[in-house]
């Protein structure tokens, strides 16, 4: 039999560059020095390896559909498929989910800075042809960004505790104020808009400068995020300093329950339409987008990212992924819930 040994699985099927993933194999032969994982023809940095297991960070320079094996000496396994996302975007700094224009399909991310850091320009848009377009609005630390029903982006300020219509992709009118530390932004199936202060309180905000309190969580270190689910339940992570976070689903009465606990610093959540809910956050060591199906009774890593904050789907059914600095798009089929 071959020192590469055989592969027996990839887990997960999805990484980004510096994103870990997992091969369970059988009799490999990890000799110091002389094996290697292989992913789109690029060496892959290896954390552990032994006889059944080899831990991998996905490299830069591959992207698409590519194939992973293993090398010992001069012998290599056969090879088995990933999927590595590919950059689109970078130099920014997105503190939660992008969001995808339903006018133009054209992604919207931002350039947040520090809380007070007023800086050039905040708001971008990506085309679908790839240019990053500058749009002339002014906006102190944009935060979150969604758009409504009507096809409006919205989007929050957190330094001033605001939330803002941006119209004509020109200039940002205030829609609501009052609002705290503005972090979290999602519109219910009727249009309703909610913005979560991460002091503690969920706003639900019916018409322009009219808002009440909805709902009370623990204070979060950094953001809410949150988004609608196929339910009409508004979901919110709340990242904190614990290694078992929770995201709380929160129903129509605002009565708040606990969804999912487990998860490491959750950060930014989407939905499928068959109810899945995807969310950047680490877990069991592991880090990356996680999928907890309806119910919320467990969560698998889908996506190996290192420092995923927030995500969205295009029409296409891409995985939009913002790491901070970067943003990247994985080909996965995924029909995401537009709101």
């Amino acid at each position: 039999m071959s020192n590469a040994g055989i592969i027996r699985s990839v887990d997960p099927l999805y990484a980004l560059p510096g994103g870990e993933v997992v091969v369970e194999c059988e009799n490999f032969v990890a000799t110091l020095g002389d094996f290697a994982c292989v992913i789109g023809g690029e060496t892959c940095r290896v954390v552990a390896a032994s006889s059944k297991r080899v831990m991998a960070i996905a490299p830069e320079d591959v992207e698409g559909r590519s194939t992973i094996h293993l090398e010992s000496g001069t012998e290599s396994s056969a090879a088995a498929e990933i999927t590595v996302g590919r950059l689109i975007a970078d130099d920014m700094h997105i503190v939660a989910n992008p969001a995808v224009d339903p006018k133009d399909d054209s992604i919207i991310l931002t350039r947040s800075g520090s809380r007070g850091q007023q800086l050039p320009h905040t708001l971008y848009r990506l085309e679908k042809d790839g240019y990053l377009d500058e749009m002339p609005v002014e906006i102190m630390n944009p935060t979150a960004v969604a758009f409504d029903a009507n096809r409006d982006l919205f989007v929050t300020n957190r330094y001033d505790g605001e939330v803002a219509r941006i119209e004509r992709g020109e200039t940002a009118e205030v829609y609501a104020s009052g609002l705290g530390t503005a972090t979290g932004l999602a519109f219910d199936a009727s249009g309703v808009m909610y913005v979560g202060d991460r002091a503690g309180t969920i706003h639900r905000i019916d018409s322009p400068g009219r808002s009440v309190p909805f709902a009370t969580l623990e204070p979060s270190v950094a953001a809410y995020h949150m988004a609608f689910g196929p339910d009409d339940r508004l979901y919110v992570a709340s990242p904190g300093l614990q290694s078992s976070d929770s995201v709380y689903a929160i129903d129509k009465s605002g009565s708040t329950r606990r969804y999912y606990r487990g998860l490491g610093r959750p950060q930014g959540i989407a939905f499928d339409t068959e109810g899945n809910l995807y969310i950047a956050a680490c877990a069991r060591g592991r880090r990356g987008i996680f999928r907890i199906p309806p119910g919320g009774e467990s969560a698998e890593l889908l996506v190996a990212a290192a420092n995923a904050v927030g995500l969205c789907f295009t029409r296409l059914g891409d995985m939009i992924i913002a790491t901070g600095d970067c943003v990247w798009s994985l080909p996965m089929g995924i029909e995401g819930t537009l709101l």
